[in-house]
Parts: structure tokens; sequence; C-alpha cells
């Protein structure tokens, strides 16, 4: 009987182990488990397109709450205000931009300078008795320093009021040319909007900060007179002996720059262009002669030419000349003013 019990026993325990799961070895710590796999990350989506917005000079609304307005079309400007929805504004024009940068808008609005935000000009410019600009014209900027953007022009004689001071520079009351940028989507005017703009300006690719016309430097140059070289007479070589020509020290000429880019602005009618050949499908036409003044063409993908066919207008850009077309420059355009 002992004999049985122990086997039966023995059985028992057998039937237990064998019921027991395994081990996890991610739960045992065991260093031959795989780790599990990442999720792989989902690609980024592409950035919508921007929607074409047409403004015409004249008032707008603002449709989005705290919506900067800066100094430039584009986002190196510094933000100069904010404006909440609702707050009015006047559009000068529009401004297209060529080739933003990623998630950059390029369609902005030129619009009149924020009402009680500053301007700042430098104060060796300003007669500290009578409180008027000295220089035939002077840059005023958005902020205390040349490395601000430039946002109107005062004339000579200008009476201004002045303000807070930081160094050399002197906070005033912005004129009213004065202006500032904010991009174009958030702007909404009323009535039926115009079949084209009546202004586009398309900005140039560079980003260079403009060019102004100020007849005096942003601060006063300091000329420092050079200081006077003694000369000595050299002693005379002896007689017979030729003196050895010294080096040459002239400095290499400098190189030649290439020619500044012809700006011209004409008046006349698109048309399409009568050749397939042509080098662009449109063109500007005498409205008198009924001759061909230039060859339209643009690179911005926002300006479509085919809606000012036939409309009078007044184009500026930089004109060149196609190789096979001598007779008659392409006209790169850089702004259209619609007349009728």
């Amino acid at each position: 009987m002992k004999t049985i019990g122990w086997m039966f026993l023995g059985t028992m325990l057998s039937l237990s182990l064998c019921a027991q799961p395994a081990a996890d070895p991610a739960a045992t710590g065991d260093s031959k488990a795989k780790p599990a796999k990442k999720a792989a990350a989902a690609p980024a989506k592409p950035a919508a397109p921007e929607k074409p917005v047409i403004l015409v000079p004249g008032p707008g609304t603002i449709t989005g709450d705290n919506v900067n307005v800066r100094g430039k079309a584009a986002f190196v400007g510094e933000i100069i205000a904010r404006l909440k929805k609702g707050d009015k504004v006047t559009v000068i024009e529009q401004v297209i931009r060529e080739n933003p940068k990623p998630d950059e808008p390029s369609q902005w609005a030129k619009i009149n300078y924020p009402s009680n935000t500053p301007v700042w000009v430098h104060a060796s410019y300003i007669d500290p008795t009578n409180k008027v600009v000295l220089p035939n014209r002077l840059n005023v900027r958005a902020g205390p320093g040349e490395n601000y953007s430039v946002v109107g022009l005062i004339e000579k004689g200008t009476a201004v009021k002045e303000g807070s001071r930081k160094g050399n520079w002197v906070e005033i009351e912005a004129p009213a040319n004065a202006y500032a940028f904010v991009a174009a989507r958030f702007i909404e005017q009323e009535g039926t909007a115009a079949e084209v703009p009546t202004v586009v300006s398309i900005a140039p690719p560079v980003e260079e900060p403009p060019t102004t016309t100020t007849a005096v430097p942003e601060s006063p140059t300091v000329v420092t007179p050079a200081p006077e070289v003694a000369t000595t007479t050299p002693p005379e070589e002896p007689p017979g002996v030729t003196p050895e020509p010294e080096p040459a020290d002239a400095p290499p000429p400098p190189p030649e720059e290439p020619l500044p880019p012809r700006i011209v602005s004409h008046e006349g009618v698109v048309r399409d262009t009568v050749s397939i050949q042509a080098p662009t499908r449109f063109a500007l036409v005498s409205p008198e002669t009924g001759r061909t003044i230039n060859y339209l063409y643009t690179t911005s993908t926002n300006l479509n030419l085919a809606r000012y066919k036939g409309r009078h207008i007044i184009v500026t850009g930089e004109e060149g000349l196609d190789r096979r077309w001598r007779n008659t420059p392409v006209l790169t355009i850089q702004r259209i003013q619609v007349l009728k």
C-alpha cells in the first residue's frame, strides 16, 4: 500500500508541473527577448496651397485674432503691432512675393501705418530748438536703429512731436505716408471684388532692405584727417650705378560690376501674342498705333496675365532683350496698375 501511495503522489506532482504556464521572457528579464517594434512615423502632410486673394486700394476689415503687422512683406519683418478681429485698415496696394519661404504667405497687403504706433528717427537730424526735420528727406523706421525696417519718409521742415529716446534715436508720431504689411488672407473688403486688382506689386525674390532716397546717412559721419607723413629724400646713388626699379604697389584694377537692371514703366493694352514663337503669351500693345511695346513676362505663380487681357494698364518692371527677338524687349513685371 505504501508503494502504491508513493506512486500516486509522484503522478500528481508531475501533472501539476506540466500544467504551469511558460514564463514570459519579457516579464522575467530574459536578455534574449526581442524588443517591440516602434510604430513608423506618419509622413508629414504637404502644406495646403495658398488661396488666391484679391485686394483693391481702400478700406478693409481684419478677420483674424492677434494678426501681426510687420515692417516688411515677409516673416523677417519685425512685428510692429497686432490687430484684433474687426479692426479697420486702409489697403494701399497688394504685394505678391516671388519664391516665399516654406509656410510663408506670398500675398501681402501694404496698409497705412497703425494709428497710435510710433516711428523712430535719428535725433541728430531734428532741429533741437524748432523740432523740424533738417535734411531734404529723412527715413522713419519701425524701431530705434538702422536694423529696423524703413516705413516712410518725412520732408525737410516737417515739424515733429518727440517722445521717448533710446540712445541717438527719438520716437515721433508716424507721418501720414507711413506704411506696414499684413498677410492678405486676414483682410476682407466689402462689396464685389474687382475682376483684377487695381494695383499689384510683385516683390523681388532676393530679400534685401529696401533702397531709400534719403539724402543723408542715418548716423553722423565723422571724418578724421589723416596724419601728416614726413618724407625723406633718398641718398644719391654713386655715379655709374643704375638703381633697380622698385616694385609697383598699385592695387589691381577692381572687377567690372554688372550693369544695373533697366527698370521702366510703359502704358498700353494687354493682348495675346500673334506668333507662336514669341517669347511669351502676352504683349503690351500701344493703344494709338497697335504696335507691340513689350512682351510681358512674370515668374509669379499668383499673377495670371490672362485676367488682364484687354485691360489698359501701366506696367513697371525690368526690361531686357531675348536673343531671338531683339526688336521687341521682354518686360519682367514688378508692378501693374489698371487704368480701365
